[in-house]
């Protein structure tokens, strides 16, 4: 069984009601023990996304280009380095997590802006994959993102994305992920790949990584 340690800190800042304002003043003071907090609570979506990122690439990866999004201090970007990826950048929101993850060494530019209906500064296909892991619950990610983080993705590349399996019927936001995942494969824009839930994502909670193709 895989043990349990709910962490006051990643209650806080995820607590039902919290504004993308709040959560974002509450990693002011929180980034400093972000990685120790979240190691502490058995945190295993980066390597288990990265693990799966390799497999959707088939091992390969020399000029993959990746965008971490919603990238915290770099836990993910240091999950993807360890298992052979070299090109990456970051996309976080907050100045004090950036900074952090910028210390990592993983990264090549670092972009501090929001994912949502807003156009970042990226070109079209910039990646061969989005990456994103822990952006989806409550107060920070909301799901009409889909939509820009096809758009910086090269037609065959990825979309892959990582949160709590709970997340999709706890947090009202993500009752709709899954349906706007499958208006955007109606019209046109990806198809699906995978849709995987596994164990012991952090605290305990199951894991699931959903996994598109854009066309």
């Amino acid at each position: 069984m895989p043990v349990v340690n709910y962490h006051g800190n990643i209650r806080d800042v995820q607590r039902p009601g919290i504004s993308l304002t709040e959560s974002q003043n509450f990693y002011k003071t929180w980034a400093a023990d972000y990685d120790k907090d979240t190691t502490d609570s058995n945190y295993n979506g980066p390597a288990a996304t990265a693990n799966l990122v390799l497999k959707l690439f088939e091992g390969k990866t020399d000029g993959v280009r990746i965008l971490d999004v919603a990238a915290g201090t770099g836990m993910s970007g240091e999950a993807l380095y360890k298992v052979g990826f070299r090109s990456m950048d970051a996309l976080e929101p907050s100045e004090d997590m950036l900074l952090l993850a910028k210390e990592k060494n993983v990264y090549g530019r670092l972009i501090q802006d929001f994912l949502g209906t807003n156009r970042l500064d990226i070109v079209d296909g910039e990646y061969d994959a989005t990456v994103m892991v822990g952006g989806m619950v409550e107060g920070h990610v909301k799901c009409d993102c889909l939509e820009e983080l096809i758009r910086v993705v090269k037609p065959g590349g990825f979309v892959v994305i990582c949160m709590r399996e709970v997340n999709l019927r706890k947090v009202p936001e993500y009752h709709k992920l899954e349906p706007r995942m499958a208006a955007l494969q109606t019209k046109g824009c990806w198809d699906p790949v995978s849709r995987v839930v596994f164990p012991n994502y952090c605290e305990g909670e199951e894991g699931i990584i959903f996994v598109y193709r854009v066309c």
